[in-house]
């Protein structure tokens, strides 16, 4: 049974939104999704790349769980931030937003707003070698900033907030350590 008051509604963030979510919450805490994994999947020519030069960002793909940040916003705020998470999320339409059951890590299950990429889009890339993915991001940069720098702080947020994703943390390491000897 999902446990939640009907004023309140939840959004789920696995990358970027964890470290810059750009709306008002009123809380945040630290929860589980089932049924899909973070992975560096989504071609972007907008927020961390451009047509000429994509770089790669986050999406939720089918499979395992994730442990993400998950938001509450109160229903008057509700409106602008559908809107904002709109605009900011569904430039290109990539990703499906979804609403699916996370729990939380104090025992409660919420309904939250989920952005899950839409593995038929033109822009879904999740089956890059490493060295793939490290090319895009190494040489990605768009409105929003370096790739680099969006890979790097995900990872790190993800680290000070307790959460274990060795794929990112290995990939996060190897474009720090290039980085430091440049």
């Amino acid at each position: 049974m999902l446990d939640e008051k009907p004023e309140n509604h939840w959004v789920f963030g696995y990358g970027s939104l964890i470290w810059n979510p750009g709306f008002p919450f009123v809380s945040t805490h630290l929860g589980r999704l089932k049924g899909a994994h973070r992975s560096l999947s989504i071609i972007s020519h907008h927020h961390r790349g451009t047509v000429e030069q994509p770089g790669l960002v986050f999406g939720l793909t089918r499979g395992g769980s994730v442990r993400g940040m998950v938001f509450e916003v109160t229903s008057a705020e509700w409106p602008s931030v559908r809107a904002y998470l709109e605009a900011r999320e569904q430039v290109t339409m990539v990703y499906r937003d979804v609403m699916r059951p996370v729990a939380l890590d104090d025992g409660r299950k919420v309904s939250a707003l989920t952005f899950v990429v839409d593995e038929r889009h033109e822009q879904f890339a999740g089956h890059l070698t490493l060295d793939e993915q490290l090319a895009m991001v190494r040489a990605g940069v768009g409105i929003s900033g370096r790739n680099i720098d969006y890979v790097v702080n995900t990872a790190r947020h993800l680290e000070s907030l307790g959460i274990r994703d060795r794929v990112l943390m290995d990939l996060a390491r190897k474009l720090e350590a290039e980085s430091q000897a440049a």
